[in-house]
């Protein structure tokens, strides 16, 4: 289905990180090459080795990392995309691809790939409701990055509200269509 489909995936810090160990495996088991790149604040929900043994890949977190092969690594990956998705995607994040901030590994790359980039929200209603995500948002999406909007259940602050992470089966068929789009 994804056969040497190259996506890579970046994981920011929320306690929905937990749901990517399902995605990573998923896509690797249906043909995809899965590369990981995790915020430091991810590694405090799931460690980096659990999606590198799903991924089958060395997992990024930092930016100047020098256990690997040389090359420009941000650039590197940024180029091997096919398609970039970012799950669970923070305000933080948003925030920081919308107003041109690269710096760290994830918006680093995120900011040098031509590849079609799906953020997946999952935050605190409150935070997903605030004017300037909502703004982040809607500035991404007329540059063409893609979202794939939070659904309404119970969040990590006990509310039950819009703001959790859509469902692994909702992300993965999302980017079935997504790639039937492209070829």
């Amino acid at each position: 289905m994804f056969n040497n489909l190259n996506i890579v995936l970046g994981v920011t810090g929320g306690i929905a990180v937990y749901k990517v160990c399902g995605i990573v495996s998923y896509l690797t088991q249906n043909g995809a090459n899965v590369d990981v790149i995790m915020t430091e604040n991810a590694t405090k929900f799931v460690n980096p080795l659990t999606l590198e043994i799903l991924s089958q890949n060395k997992v990024t977190v930092d930016m100047f990392d020098r256990d690997f092969f040389y090359d420009i690594h941000h650039i590197s990956l940024a180029q091997k995309a096919d398609l970039f998705l970012v799950v669970p995607a923070t305000a933080n994040i948003i925030g920081k691809i919308a107003n041109g901030i690269a710096d760290d590994m994830l918006s680093t790359t995120i900011m040098a790939t031509k590849a079609n980039v799906v953020f997946a929200p999952a935050m605190n209603n409150n935070m997903y409701d605030n004017p300037i995500v909502q703004d982040n948002i809607s500035k991404l999406k007329k540059h063409g990055y893609k979202f794939i909007d939070p659904v309404i259940g119970h969040l990590a602050c006990g509310e039950k509200a819009r703001g959790k992470l859509a469902s692994n089966e909702e992300i993965i068929e999302y980017v079935k269509v997504l790639i039937k789009k492209v070829k």
